[in-house]
């Protein structure tokens, strides 16, 4: 028999490493089809509904899970169960979420494009875990990690009154590049 690959995001795995943002991808996916109340307390879901609902979250299960969860036919079953056992990964990536925020150096990226890629990463997982992460947080983060060396550079960036992270970075990014054309010109 042919299996139905055309995922709509990523399976949950067996390790439930992926669970956070499976949970959040299945809740917009709900969301989106209007069966997001299939998943709360107290709700009053068709039972056509429900079935599509359970649908949608069996799809995105990996083989070996699906066969534990077999004979759950109630979606908000299902989703109690599966957050039951996997919503302690919030307790795991934290620790390491806020670690790797508090290592995070603009100094150790070799261009401005993989620091912000690094630091969206870190931002994704802290917010996942519910933790608030602002625009100025972004810019204190980026201000506090360049190098000792640039130290003047820092206070002009901090002197323009950057107000949104991304107005940062597109600075950054545009200074970068002035730079290595400077570069190869001379």
């Amino acid at each position: 028999m042919l299996k139905i690959t055309n995922l709509d995001f990523a399976a949950l795995n067996l390790s439930g490493d992926n669970y956070l943002q499976y949970a959040l991808d299945n809740e917009i996916i709900l969301k989106s089809k209007g069966l997001g109340e299939s998943i709360t307390e107290d709700n009053n879901v068709s039972k056509k509904d429900r079935y599509r609902a359970i649908l949608i979250i069996r799809h995105h299960l990996t083989e070996s899970l699906k066969d534990q969860y077999l004979t759950i036919e109630n979606p908000l079953d299902l989703w109690t169960e599966l957050k039951a056992r996997y919503d302690h990964k919030r307790t795991v990536i934290l620790p390491k979420a806020l670690y790797d925020w508090m290592n995070l150096r603009i100094q150790n990226y070799k261009s401005v494009d993989e620091y912000n890629s690094a630091l969206f990463k870190i931002v994704s997982k802290l917010k996942l875990c519910g933790e608030s992460v602002t625009d100025k947080d972004m810019l204190e983060k980026t201000f506090f990690t360049f190098h000792i060396s640039n130290e003047l550079l820092q206070q002009q960036y901090r002197e323009k009154g950057f107000t949104t992270y991304a107005n940062l970075i597109s600075c950054l990014l545009l200074a970068e590049q002035n730079n290595q054309l400077l570069m190869r010109n001379s």
